[in-house]
């Protein structure tokens, strides 16, 4: 006859799972402001070319057409559009979640932080201005469209 061998039998007891699942959670929650911050920035980032885009868009249009194009910036609609008298040449530009039109320069003295509604004329200068786009991690970036070549460039805004 054979004696059986009485032992431990293998497997993970509940409080070695309680550790790991801790020891997950703890690494977790470490990480996630980092990886929400980077998301944020990137989301930025996207914004921010997405807008220097539609301006330039609005200023092909302007000279290709030869048409007067109206460029509308909404802070409070968090929106940027231009129509133009062509039918179905408006476009609207809405932003992400998270990035929001912060300022448009340069600033109304009677209500900085009322939008703005410019003329783009085909032939003309292009108006010079920034608009700003920011996210809620503090993170600022500024496009100007320069009134000399008339393209968008980005640059980034320090935080006050």
């Amino acid at each position: 006859m054979r004696a059986r061998a009485v032992g431990r039998t293998r497997g993970v007891t509940l409080i070695e799972m309680m550790v790991v699942m801790l020891i997950i959670a703890v690494i977790v929650s470490v990480s996630t402001p980092s990886i929400t911050a980077g998301i944020d920035a990137v989301r930025l980032a996207t914004a921010t070319s997405t807008v220097a885009s539609f301006l330039n868009s609005a200023v092909n249009l302007a000279e290709r057409r030869q048409r007067p194009v109206e460029l509308i910036v909404s802070l409070k609609d968090n929106r940027i559009e231009f129509l133009s008298t062509d039918a179905g040449s408006g476009r609207k530009l809405t932003l992400p979640e998270g990035i929001f039109l912060e300022a448009v320069e340069p600033q109304t003295p009677e209500d900085p932080d009322a939008g703005r509604s410019l003329l783009i004329m085909p032939g003309g200068a292009v108006p010079g201005i920034g608009i700003q786009l920011a996210n809620h991690h503090g993170g600022r970036r500024l496009v100007h469209l320069d009134p000399m070549t008339g393209f968008p460039r980005v640059e980034n805004v320090e935080n006050k």
